[in-house]
């Protein structure tokens, strides 16, 4: 059995450290209302260049900040701080806030980014409570952060349906990460309206069709971060009543539980079912409290085969998985 320890976390800390330095390739979400918006991608999110693509960034600072929380003194925390010294500056969040409020970008990394940046914000937020010297990152980021929240509260409302792909749009992961965000800084009334919106979007799924999972290019089960998002969010029920509605019939949840094939992990897309078993171990560790056996018991098995199956990929391959893998995996040992 793996274990989050020093060794993997300077490790780990090290490909993040790597991502975020590198300018390129680098795939922006931009669009250019004239010739005046065409600039290097440092210009445009002097934050969060560098690791592909803006929301990569955003959770491989996320996973540089996790790592520093849990093991201050690993070998590359002082890499880590002059990373965070150069990057997580109210200079640079003024930026990115000038990029983020530019006409046509109002839906720029909804809901995804929107996601991970509010736990990055909160896990700055619990790393000042702990290193008080990194608290000027967390008050550096706020104001990005409440931007976003503010973005959340008013597209959450004319959300009439849930997005239950696989991938970056999905609606029920987003809200799991910016969860962390709202009960941190006690943010009461986007905590209510993940609430609300989560009862209303899934509390009433009944054998939820398991088999109809993964997708080609799924980094997410979308029925299992659903999961995890009502055993959080949905007040006055009880989550196993809950889930003895939504649980699939027992051949369906065999595809919960036994890890994707990767038949091309070079490929971008379908090495993103790397980040499904990641993912799914993660929604596992939380659940598997929650459910009765011998489900608990096959969920126990189903995360350590799923992390043997794809944990390697968080540091090993094409920059295609590597340049964001590490969040995903640093997820499945120690996001529970």
């Amino acid at each position: 059995m793996v274990r989050l320890d020093g060794a993997l976390a300077e490790h780990w800390a090290g490909i993040a450290l790597a991502n975020v330095a590198r300018p390129y390739p680098y795939k922006l979400d931009q669009l250019l209302n004239d010739a005046r918006d065409l600039a290097e991608p440092s210009t445009i999110h002097p934050a969060f260049w560098g690791s592909y693509d803006w929301h990569s960034c955003v959770h491989m600072h996320w996973t540089l900040v996790r790592l520093l929380r849990r093991f201050p003194d690993h070998a590359l925390a002082p890499a880590t701080r002059r990373q965070f010294a150069e990057r997580l500056t109210s200079t640079a969040i003024e930026g990115e806030l000038r990029s983020l409020a530019r006409p046509g970008h109002g839906t720029f990394e909804r809901p995804y980014g929107w996601g991970w940046l509010l736990k990055l914000a909160a896990e700055l937020h619990l790393l000042a409570e702990e290193q008080p010297d990194c608290a000027e990152h967390a008050r550096a980021i706020e104001p990005l952060a409440q931007a976003i929240a503010d973005r959340l509260l008013g597209y959450l409302p004319r959300l009439d349906y849930p997005n239950r792909t696989g991938a970056h749009s999905n609606t029920a992961f987003a809200l799991l990460l910016a969860l962390d965000y709202a009960d941190l800084v006690q943010h009461r009334a986007l905590s209510t309206m993940i609430s609300q919106r989560a009862e209303r979007w899934f509390g009433r799924d009944r054998r939820y069709p398991a088999a109809y999972e993964p997708s080609g290019e799924d980094f997410l089960s979308p029925g299992l971060v659903e999961a995890a998002l009502v055993r959080r969010a949905v007040d006055g029920c009880s989550f196993a009543d809950w889930w003895a509605q939504f649980e699939p019939g027992r051949a369906a949840l065999g595809a919960w539980l036994a890890p994707a094939r990767i038949s091309d992990p070079a490929d971008p897309r379908i090495v993103h079912l790397h980040g499904l078993n990641l993912s799914r171990a993660w929604c596992w560790r939380q659940l598997a409290a929650e459910v009765e056996q011998p489900l608990a018991q096959a969920a126990s098995t189903a995360i350590e085969e799923h992390l043997a199956a794809s944990l390697h990929a968080a540091t090993e391959g094409e920059y295609a998985g590597t340049h964001w893998l590490a969040s995903f995996a640093l997820l499945a040992l120690d996001g529970a």
